[in-house]
């Protein structure tokens, strides 16, 4: 995968997705853009009227994430996780619960940065605890968001934060 600007989804077990994309950015920007809260406020789930209205990151392993998002209409929804393991720019993995569950269970985020060439593929696997949760998830409309926040990651990234 060579272009930039398209989100490949693909199912590599039964319990797992993974989301690739390329940047055209260095490794070490985009993994800022993924951990410093300042930047993820422009661009992780800002859409449509929505803004992230809480982002903490304690970015260290054992360290804790939690972020909130609220609507144009007043409503929130809220996430959060512990943080893993952390190799900077090179791996994130974290744990993942939302407020309000949507599927079953908590979720296992591996985000991995892979730079050639000034460009980064990034790619997000997320591992449910069961079939049935990763299933849950293909349905819903997280292909659509996962690919419109990446679209503001990519002009994020293109105005050199």
């Amino acid at each position: 995968m060579t272009n930039t600007g398209t989100l490949e989804v693909t199912t590599p077990s039964e319990r797992e997705i993974a989301m690739t994309r390329v940047f055209d950015a260095p490794a070490r920007m985009v993994f800022d853009a993924w951990t410093k809260p300042e930047l993820l406020k422009r661009w992780l789930g800002v859409r449509n009227g929505w803004e992230m209205a809480v982002c903490e990151v304690d970015l260290k392993v054992g360290g804790a994430y939690r972020w909130v998002w609220r609507g144009p209409d007043g409503n929130e929804m809220g996430m959060g996780g512990v943080y893993r393991e952390i190799v900077r720019p090179e791996r994130l993995v974290a744990t993942e619960k939302f407020d309000e569950a949507w599927y079953p269970g908590e979720a296992l985020d591996t985000i991995t940065l892979v730079e050639q060439d000034g460009k980064t593929t990034l790619t997000t696997t997320v591992l449910f605890e069961s079939q049935e949760a990763r299933d849950v998830a293909l349905q819903s409309d997280m292909e659509r968001g996962v690919a419109e926040s990446y679209d503001m990651l990519d002009e994020l990234l293109a105005s050199d934060a």
